[in-house]
């Protein structure tokens, strides 16, 4: 895949582009301004944005001269189009793995990173801080549902290490 920096005069919206992002602007500009421009606007071979909207508006709010840019030029107009809708539908259908992203988020703590850039509002990052639940852990107030078919039956018997425990009769013997 070919990237090059080009002026931004030169690169256009996609006057028809179905995407309402102008509430993601801020938080956009404010990853590049961090981290820098990590992902090419991709763009057709007359520079309309086919994936990058987003991207192109928080350069124009950073006064950006150059943004770097793929030019798709193996895709047809349908493809474009397609490409254009795929690209951003399928962001959709990701979702997060609440067990592993307040690790995550929490192992930055200390860290010199602006928990805003995250773009995460104040009460989300509050919930994923939340240190009242460690890692592996549950609330200890918490008590599951009873299955509709319990595993333990009358006359079980359980072996816990050097134990054994008849969960019917209560009893708990040595090995």
């Amino acid at each position: 895949m070919k990237v090059e920096l080009r002026d931004i005069a030169t690169v256009r919206p996609y006057d028809k582009n179905p995407r309402v992002n102008d509430g993601a602007v801020d938080a956009v500009a404010a990853s590049l301004k961090q981290f820098g421009f990590r992902q090419p606007l991709v763009v057709d071979a007359d520079g309309v944005i086919i994936c990058g909207h987003t991207r192109y508006k928080a350069a124009q709010k950073l006064a950006l001269a150059k943004v770097p840019v793929h030019v798709a030029r193996d895709l047809t107009p349908e493809q474009v189009r397609a490409y254009r809708i795929a690209d951003n539908k399928t962001a959709e259908l990701a979702e997060w793995d609440m067990d592993l992203l307040p690790i995550e988020i929490r192992e930055l703590a200390g860290s010199n990173i602006d928990f805003s850039l995250l773009g995460f509002d104040a009460e989300e990052l509050a919930k994923l801080l939340d240190g009242g639940v460690q890692a592996g852990l549950t609330d200890p107030d918490e008590v599951p549902v009873a299955p509709e078919e319990p595993i333990t039956r009358p006359g079980d018997l359980w072996l816990l290490g050097a134990h054994t425990i008849c969960p019917h009769c209560k009893e708990v013997n040595e090995i």
